[in-house]
């Protein structure tokens, strides 16, 4: 006769509902650890926000620092949506970048939180190889670096190595956020996209100075 099955104890596992809890987690603990600190924020305070035991926090999150940088992760993967959201309703390359810089700009300017996250893990931990905004920053920049070889490819962008355009870019509007953050925005969030890309896409020089300076440039390369 054959065995009897046994039925599952207990209740069933609701995904959504982990998945929900999970992110009521990582959301108070962004707003704590932003306002008080990494040091200063205590579990229970991440427990007690949440009107939960603090046993719950740990289930999902093993230590206070799993906790942080699952925090700063979630900040990183919500702003690659906020970017390619807007950016995948683009058609035209240059209207790609575009909608990218306004977007990375409008998502910090909405999270300042997120730009205190970056600050405390690099105070926090300084010994990790690769803070996560660089780590998701290098995962994501294969995509740039295609739609950059597009354009150069059919003459739109001058020919150098696609890198030359990711990188200052991403300096460039890493370092916007923390002036931002720090010293005020002097400007509407949209004025500075655009006064950005403006420098971007037309540069600096006028046509006679761009001449020269490709030449005084390119003695220096080869002197």
């Amino acid at each position: 006769m054959p065995a009897a099955r046994k039925c599952p104890r207990g209740r069933p596992r609701d995904d959504e509902l982990i998945a929900r809890r999970r992110e009521e987690i990582l959301e108070a603990a962004t707003r704590l650890f932003a306002a008080d600190g990494f040091a200063r924020t205590d579990v229970q305070a991440v427990a007690d926000e949440l009107g939960v035991g603090k046993g719950t926090v740990y289930r999902y999150f093993e230590t206070k620092e799993a906790l942080f940088l699952a925090a700063a992760d979630q900040a990183m993967h919500r702003l690659r949506e906020a970017v390619h959201a807007v950016v995948d309703e683009q058609a035209d390359p240059l209207e790609q970048i575009a909608a990218a810089v306004h977007a990375y700009l409008a998502y910090f300017d909405a999270h300042p939180e997120c730009v205190e996250l970056l600050i405390l893990e690099r105070a926090a931990f300084k010994d990790r190889k690769k803070p996560t905004y660089f780590e998701h920053r290098d995962a994501n920049v294969g995509r740039w670096h295609e739609l950059f070889r597009g354009l150069v490819a059919t003459g739109r962008v001058r020919e150098a190595p696609v890198e030359e355009f990711t990188e200052t870019i991403s300096d460039l509007l890493y370092g916007t956020i923390f002036t931002n953050h720090f010293a005020g925005r002097r400007e509407p969030m949209e004025l500075q996209a655009h006064r950005i890309l403006k420098t971007l896409f037309l540069g600096m020089l006028s046509e006679p100075e761009r001449a020269r300076y490709s030449r005084a440039a390119g003695r220096r390369c080869t002197s």
